[in-house]
Protein backbone atom coordinates (compact mmCIF):
# COMPACT_ATOMS: atom_id res chain seq x y z
CA UNK A 1 0.00 0.00 0.00
CA UNK A 2 1.31 3.81 -1.12
CA UNK A 3 1.60 6.58 0.80
CA UNK A 4 -1.16 9.46 -0.06
CA UNK A 5 0.27 11.75 -2.51
CA UNK A 6 0.19 14.56 -0.59
CA UNK A 7 2.37 12.63 2.42
CA UNK A 8 5.45 12.89 0.55
CA UNK A 9 7.07 14.88 3.33
CA UNK A 10 7.35 13.64 7.11
CA UNK A 11 4.05 13.83 8.77
CA UNK A 12 3.03 13.22 12.17
CA UNK A 13 6.01 11.19 14.34
CA UNK A 14 8.86 8.97 13.97
CA UNK A 15 8.05 5.78 15.37
CA UNK A 16 9.77 3.73 18.06
CA UNK A 17 8.67 0.47 17.27
CA UNK A 18 10.25 -0.78 14.46
CA UNK A 19 13.60 -2.38 13.52
CA UNK A 20 15.43 -1.73 10.06
CA UNK A 21 16.12 -3.84 7.61
CA UNK A 22 18.17 -4.63 4.36
CA UNK A 23 17.39 -3.03 1.19
CA UNK A 24 16.10 0.25 2.73
CA UNK A 25 13.12 -1.52 4.15
CA UNK A 26 11.89 -1.47 7.61
CA UNK A 27 9.41 -4.09 9.90
CA UNK A 28 7.01 -2.85 12.19
CA UNK A 29 6.82 -4.11 14.98
CA UNK A 30 3.72 -2.47 16.11
CA UNK A 31 1.62 -5.55 16.10
CA UNK A 32 1.96 -9.08 14.99
CA UNK A 33 1.92 -8.62 11.39
CA UNK A 34 5.23 -7.51 11.30
CA UNK A 35 4.61 -5.56 7.96
CA UNK A 36 7.87 -5.01 5.90
CA UNK A 37 7.21 -1.63 4.69
CA UNK A 38 9.40 0.07 1.77
CA UNK A 39 10.00 4.04 1.15
CA UNK A 40 6.57 5.87 0.08
CA UNK A 41 4.27 2.68 1.42
CA UNK A 42 2.39 2.31 4.24
CA UNK A 43 1.72 -1.36 6.70
CA UNK A 44 -1.49 -2.84 6.63
CA UNK A 45 -2.89 -0.68 9.53
CA UNK A 46 -2.74 2.32 7.44
CA UNK A 47 -1.28 5.05 9.54
CA UNK A 48 2.70 3.59 10.17
CA UNK A 49 4.62 4.74 6.66
CA UNK A 50 8.13 4.80 5.58
CA UNK A 51 8.87 8.57 4.69
CA UNK A 52 13.04 9.52 3.42
CA UNK A 53 13.96 5.92 5.08
CA UNK A 54 11.85 6.36 8.42
CA UNK A 55 9.14 4.93 10.22
CA UNK A 56 6.28 7.44 11.07
CA UNK A 57 3.48 7.20 13.25
CA UNK A 58 1.53 9.36 10.50
CA UNK A 59 -1.49 9.45 12.94
CA UNK A 60 0.06 10.83 15.52
CA UNK A 61 -1.67 14.04 17.08
CA UNK A 62 -5.00 12.98 15.23
CA UNK A 63 -8.08 11.57 16.67
CA UNK A 64 -10.63 10.51 14.68
CA UNK A 65 -13.45 10.14 17.45
CA UNK A 66 -13.73 10.67 21.00
CA UNK A 67 -16.21 10.01 23.51
CA UNK A 68 -17.47 9.61 27.48
CA UNK A 69 -18.58 6.72 28.57
CA UNK A 70 -19.15 4.05 31.68
CA UNK A 71 -16.13 1.60 31.61
CA UNK A 72 -18.60 -0.90 31.67
CA UNK A 73 -19.32 -0.67 28.07
CA UNK A 74 -15.68 -1.58 27.15
CA UNK A 75 -16.91 -3.73 28.57
CA UNK A 76 -14.42 -3.61 32.31
CA UNK A 77 -16.46 -4.72 35.13
CA UNK A 78 -13.50 -5.53 37.78
CA UNK A 79 -11.28 -2.58 37.47
CA UNK A 80 -12.45 1.09 39.22
CA UNK A 81 -16.72 0.26 38.97
CA UNK A 82 -18.47 2.88 37.42
CA UNK A 83 -15.89 4.92 36.04
CA UNK A 84 -16.60 7.34 33.67
CA UNK A 85 -13.99 7.20 30.59
CA UNK A 86 -12.75 9.24 28.05
CA UNK A 87 -12.55 7.32 24.66
CA UNK A 88 -10.58 8.15 21.74
CA UNK A 89 -9.26 6.34 18.69
CA UNK A 90 -7.49 7.14 15.71
CA UNK A 91 -8.30 5.96 11.90
CA UNK A 92 -7.20 2.37 10.89
CA UNK A 93 -6.67 -1.21 12.40
CA UNK A 94 -4.33 -4.04 12.19
CA UNK A 95 -7.59 -6.84 11.43
CA UNK A 96 -9.75 -6.47 8.63
CA UNK A 97 -13.03 -7.63 10.82
CA UNK A 98 -15.63 -8.21 8.59
CA UNK A 99 -18.47 -7.75 11.27
CA UNK A 100 -16.79 -4.16 12.58
CA UNK A 101 -19.12 -2.35 14.15
CA UNK A 102 -16.31 0.66 14.14
CA UNK A 103 -15.52 -0.04 10.54
CA UNK A 104 -16.27 3.85 9.45
CA UNK A 105 -13.11 3.97 11.78
CA UNK A 106 -11.17 1.25 11.91
CA UNK A 107 -11.12 0.09 7.87
CA UNK A 108 -10.55 4.05 6.73
CA UNK A 109 -7.28 4.15 5.33
CA UNK A 110 -6.95 7.58 5.22
CA UNK A 111 -4.30 10.06 7.65
CA UNK A 112 -7.30 12.30 9.37
CA UNK A 113 -8.78 13.41 12.59
CA UNK A 114 -8.61 16.23 14.45
CA UNK A 115 -5.25 17.64 15.78
CA UNK A 116 -4.64 17.29 19.19
CA UNK A 117 -1.34 17.07 21.33
CA UNK A 118 -1.17 14.62 24.35
CA UNK A 119 -1.49 17.27 26.80
CA UNK A 120 -4.83 18.29 25.28
CA UNK A 121 -6.05 14.67 25.17
CA UNK A 122 -5.50 14.97 29.10
CA UNK A 123 -6.61 18.05 29.76
CA UNK A 124 -10.01 16.82 27.87
CA UNK A 125 -10.48 14.24 29.91
CA UNK A 126 -10.54 16.54 32.91
CA UNK A 127 -12.86 18.23 31.77
CA UNK A 128 -15.15 15.88 31.67
CA UNK A 129 -14.24 15.10 35.26
CA UNK A 130 -13.10 11.69 33.73
CA UNK A 131 -11.27 8.82 36.04
CA UNK A 132 -9.77 6.94 32.86
CA UNK A 133 -8.61 7.34 29.49
CA UNK A 134 -9.52 4.39 26.89
CA UNK A 135 -7.87 4.16 23.81
CA UNK A 136 -10.65 2.19 21.66
CA UNK A 137 -12.80 1.72 18.30
CA UNK A 138 -9.72 0.55 16.45
CA UNK A 139 -6.66 -1.31 17.53
CA UNK A 140 -5.04 1.10 20.28
CA UNK A 141 -1.36 -0.41 19.39
CA UNK A 142 -0.97 0.75 15.75
CA UNK A 143 -1.09 4.10 17.36
CA UNK A 144 1.03 3.17 20.54
CA UNK A 145 3.76 5.88 20.76
CA UNK A 146 0.81 8.48 20.86
CA UNK A 147 -1.04 5.93 23.30
CA UNK A 148 2.69 6.25 25.75
CA UNK A 149 2.94 9.72 25.29
CA UNK A 150 -1.07 10.26 25.96
CA UNK A 151 -0.74 7.91 29.14
CA UNK A 152 2.62 8.77 30.51
CA UNK A 153 0.49 12.91 31.38
CA UNK A 154 -2.84 11.31 32.50
CA UNK A 155 -1.04 8.85 34.77
CA UNK A 156 0.91 11.66 36.44
CA UNK A 157 -2.53 13.30 36.44
CA UNK A 158 -3.65 10.76 38.78
CA UNK A 159 -6.21 9.24 35.18
CA UNK A 160 -5.48 5.22 34.73
CA UNK A 161 -5.55 3.58 31.33
CA UNK A 162 -7.10 1.16 29.39
CA UNK A 163 -7.18 -0.25 26.15
CA UNK A 164 -9.47 -2.09 24.31
CA UNK A 165 -7.46 -4.68 22.35
CA UNK A 166 -7.60 -7.46 19.74
CA UNK A 167 -4.24 -8.51 21.47
CA UNK A 168 -2.36 -8.84 18.08
CA UNK A 169 1.34 -7.62 19.28
CA UNK A 170 4.55 -8.07 19.60
CA UNK A 171 7.08 -8.47 22.89
CA UNK A 172 7.91 -4.54 21.74
CA UNK A 173 4.36 -3.40 22.19
CA UNK A 174 4.16 -5.33 25.44
CA UNK A 175 7.03 -3.47 27.44
CA UNK A 176 6.16 -0.40 26.03
CA UNK A 177 2.34 -1.36 27.98
CA UNK A 178 4.26 -1.09 31.21
CA UNK A 179 5.10 2.32 31.05
CA UNK A 180 1.22 3.83 31.52
CA UNK A 181 -1.18 0.88 31.17
CA UNK A 182 -3.30 -0.12 33.55
CA UNK A 183 -6.21 -2.32 32.72
CA UNK A 184 -6.78 -4.04 29.18
CA UNK A 185 -10.00 -5.98 27.92
CA UNK A 186 -8.47 -8.76 25.04
CA UNK A 187 -11.23 -9.19 22.49
CA UNK A 188 -11.27 -13.02 20.86
CA UNK A 189 -13.76 -13.64 18.04
CA UNK A 190 -15.16 -16.74 17.21
CA UNK A 191 -13.65 -18.62 20.33
CA UNK A 192 -10.08 -17.74 19.29
CA UNK A 193 -10.04 -20.36 15.94
CA UNK A 194 -7.56 -19.75 13.83
CA UNK A 195 -10.04 -20.91 11.32
CA UNK A 196 -12.35 -18.11 11.90
CA UNK A 197 -9.53 -15.78 12.33
CA UNK A 198 -8.60 -16.05 8.98
CA UNK A 199 -12.09 -16.06 6.99
CA UNK A 200 -13.24 -13.34 9.15
CA UNK A 201 -10.74 -11.24 10.54
CA UNK A 202 -7.70 -11.31 8.10
CA UNK A 203 -5.29 -12.69 9.69
CA UNK A 204 -3.39 -15.67 9.39
CA UNK A 205 -3.85 -16.83 13.38
CA UNK A 206 -4.97 -16.18 16.53
CA UNK A 207 -1.84 -17.73 18.15
CA UNK A 208 -0.16 -13.97 19.01
CA UNK A 209 -3.12 -13.07 21.27
CA UNK A 210 -2.29 -16.23 23.42
CA UNK A 211 0.84 -15.14 23.48
CA UNK A 212 0.69 -11.63 24.28
CA UNK A 213 -1.85 -12.47 26.56
CA UNK A 214 1.31 -14.88 28.82
CA UNK A 215 3.51 -11.87 28.59
CA UNK A 216 1.07 -9.11 29.55
CA UNK A 217 0.41 -11.52 32.86
CA UNK A 218 4.07 -12.29 33.54
CA UNK A 219 6.17 -9.14 32.64
CA UNK A 220 3.53 -6.56 34.07
CA UNK A 221 0.94 -5.86 36.18
CA UNK A 222 -1.97 -4.65 34.36
CA UNK A 223 -5.64 -6.09 35.05
CA UNK A 224 -6.83 -8.12 32.15
CA UNK A 225 -10.34 -9.09 31.05
CA UNK A 226 -11.32 -11.69 28.20
CA UNK A 227 -14.15 -10.55 25.88
CA UNK A 228 -15.40 -13.30 23.06
CA UNK A 229 -17.58 -11.88 20.42
CA UNK A 230 -19.98 -15.46 20.11
CA UNK A 231 -20.52 -15.28 15.72
CA UNK A 232 -23.76 -17.91 15.09
CA UNK A 233 -22.98 -20.69 12.61
CA UNK A 234 -19.26 -19.64 12.03
CA UNK A 235 -17.94 -18.45 15.60
CA UNK A 236 -19.98 -20.51 18.02
CA UNK A 237 -18.12 -24.02 18.01
CA UNK A 238 -18.54 -25.24 21.67
CA UNK A 239 -15.42 -27.53 21.91
CA UNK A 240 -13.49 -24.22 21.19
CA UNK A 241 -14.88 -22.19 23.96
CA UNK A 242 -13.69 -25.35 25.98
CA UNK A 243 -10.54 -24.89 25.01
CA UNK A 244 -10.55 -21.16 25.44
CA UNK A 245 -11.87 -21.22 28.70
CA UNK A 246 -9.80 -24.03 30.33
CA UNK A 247 -6.79 -21.73 28.37
CA UNK A 248 -7.35 -18.62 30.43
CA UNK A 249 -7.96 -20.36 33.63
CA UNK A 250 -5.12 -22.40 33.37
CA UNK A 251 -2.65 -19.53 32.50
CA UNK A 252 -4.44 -16.61 33.41
CA UNK A 253 -6.27 -17.67 36.72
CA UNK A 254 -10.44 -18.82 37.52
CA UNK A 255 -10.65 -15.02 38.75
CA UNK A 256 -9.82 -13.48 35.20
CA UNK A 257 -13.33 -12.31 33.88
CA UNK A 258 -14.54 -13.69 30.81
CA UNK A 259 -17.58 -11.87 28.82
CA UNK A 260 -19.13 -13.70 25.70
CA UNK A 261 -20.55 -11.13 23.89
CA UNK A 262 -23.84 -11.17 21.51
CA UNK A 263 -22.87 -10.54 17.61
CA UNK A 264 -25.18 -8.26 15.90
CA UNK A 265 -25.47 -7.67 11.99
CA UNK A 266 -22.96 -4.97 10.91
CA UNK A 267 -20.21 -4.09 7.87
CA UNK A 268 -20.07 -7.05 5.77
CA UNK A 269 -21.74 -9.48 8.22
CA UNK A 270 -25.68 -8.15 7.56
CA UNK A 271 -26.81 -11.32 6.83
CA UNK A 272 -25.90 -12.48 9.82
CA UNK A 273 -27.97 -13.16 12.62
CA UNK A 274 -28.05 -12.25 16.11
CA UNK A 275 -26.69 -14.71 18.61
CA UNK A 276 -29.33 -16.93 19.85
CA UNK A 277 -29.59 -16.38 23.54
CA UNK A 278 -29.63 -20.29 24.18
CA UNK A 279 -25.49 -20.45 22.40
CA UNK A 280 -24.07 -17.85 24.80
CA UNK A 281 -26.08 -19.28 27.71
CA UNK A 282 -24.25 -22.43 26.82
CA UNK A 283 -20.68 -20.67 26.31
CA UNK A 284 -21.43 -19.45 30.06
CA UNK A 285 -21.89 -22.82 31.27
CA UNK A 286 -18.99 -23.93 29.65
CA UNK A 287 -16.88 -21.00 31.24
CA UNK A 288 -18.18 -22.02 34.73
CA UNK A 289 -17.38 -26.03 34.17
CA UNK A 290 -14.00 -24.74 33.26
CA UNK A 291 -13.82 -23.53 36.67
CA UNK A 292 -13.74 -19.89 35.92
CA UNK A 293 -15.42 -18.20 38.81
CA UNK A 294 -16.43 -14.56 36.68
CA UNK A 295 -18.38 -15.46 33.53
CA UNK A 296 -20.69 -12.88 31.61
CA UNK A 297 -23.08 -12.26 29.24
CA UNK A 298 -22.42 -9.50 27.01
CA UNK A 299 -25.32 -7.31 24.83
CA UNK A 300 -28.05 -8.69 26.55
CA UNK A 301 -29.46 -6.22 28.56
CA UNK A 302 -31.24 -7.51 31.73
CA UNK A 303 -29.93 -10.80 31.71
CA UNK A 304 -28.85 -12.63 35.19
CA UNK A 305 -25.32 -13.10 33.65
CA UNK A 306 -24.82 -9.18 33.20
CA UNK A 307 -24.27 -9.13 37.30
CA UNK A 308 -20.99 -10.51 39.01
CA UNK A 309 -22.37 -12.84 42.14
CA UNK A 310 -19.86 -14.12 45.18
CA UNK A 311 -18.30 -17.47 44.33
CA UNK A 312 -18.30 -17.74 48.04
CA UNK A 313 -22.21 -17.49 48.67
CA UNK A 314 -23.63 -17.13 45.73
CA UNK A 315 -25.61 -13.91 46.04
CA UNK A 316 -24.76 -10.95 43.83
CA UNK A 317 -21.71 -8.65 44.13
CA UNK A 318 -22.70 -6.12 41.89
CA UNK A 319 -26.42 -6.04 39.99
CA UNK A 320 -26.19 -4.55 36.40
CA UNK A 321 -27.94 -3.56 33.69
CA UNK A 322 -26.59 -3.04 30.28
CA UNK A 323 -24.00 -0.61 31.76
CA UNK A 324 -25.46 0.76 34.53
CA UNK A 325 -24.89 -0.49 38.54
CA UNK A 326 -28.09 -0.93 40.00
CA UNK A 327 -27.07 -2.71 43.59
CA UNK A 328 -23.43 -2.98 44.92
CA UNK A 329 -22.60 -5.30 48.03
CA UNK A 330 -19.06 -4.90 48.12
CA UNK A 331 -17.07 -3.34 51.28
CA UNK A 332 -14.22 -0.54 51.10
CA UNK A 333 -11.97 -3.32 50.99
CA UNK A 334 -13.90 -5.34 47.95
CA UNK A 335 -15.03 -8.30 49.87
CA UNK A 336 -18.22 -9.83 50.26
CA UNK A 337 -20.61 -7.80 52.46
CA UNK A 338 -23.01 -11.06 53.22
CA UNK A 339 -19.88 -13.69 53.50
CA UNK A 340 -16.19 -11.82 53.79
CA UNK A 341 -15.35 -13.06 50.59
CA UNK A 342 -12.50 -11.08 48.89
CA UNK A 343 -12.87 -10.56 45.68
CA UNK A 344 -10.48 -9.37 42.84
CA UNK A 345 -12.43 -6.34 41.60
CA UNK A 346 -9.80 -3.27 41.80
CA UNK A 347 -10.62 0.13 43.31
CA UNK A 348 -13.67 0.91 45.03
CA UNK A 349 -16.98 2.16 43.48
CA UNK A 350 -16.68 5.26 41.64
CA UNK A 351 -18.78 8.69 42.67
CA UNK A 352 -19.52 9.44 39.16
CA UNK A 353 -21.26 6.06 38.34
CA UNK A 354 -25.06 7.26 38.50
CA UNK A 355 -23.96 10.24 36.18
CA UNK A 356 -24.99 10.95 32.72
CA UNK A 357 -21.97 9.29 30.73
CA UNK A 358 -22.73 9.12 27.61
CA UNK A 359 -21.14 12.37 25.66
CA UNK A 360 -20.52 12.63 22.37
CA UNK A 361 -17.10 14.64 21.98
CA UNK A 362 -16.71 14.22 18.50
CA UNK A 363 -18.27 12.31 15.60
Amino acid sequence: MSLPERLVQPVGKRAELYRDLSGGKVQCTACARLCQIGEGQVGLCGVRGVVGGKLYLLVYGKVIAAHVDPIEKKPVIHYRPGSKIFSIATNGCNWLCRHCQNFDISQRRRVEGEDIAPEEVVAQAQAYECEGLAYTYNQPTIFMEFAKDIGRIAREKGIFNLFVSNGFDTPETVSMMKEFLDCITVDFKGNGESEFARRYTGIPSADPVFQTLLEIKERTKVHVEITDLIVPKVGDDLTAARRLCSWVNDNLGPDTPVHFLRFHPDYKMMDFPRTPLETLEKHHEIGKQAGLNYVYIGNVPGHPAESTYCPGCGKVLIKRYSYEILEYNLDRGNKCRFCGYKTPIVGPLSRSFKDDRFIPVLS
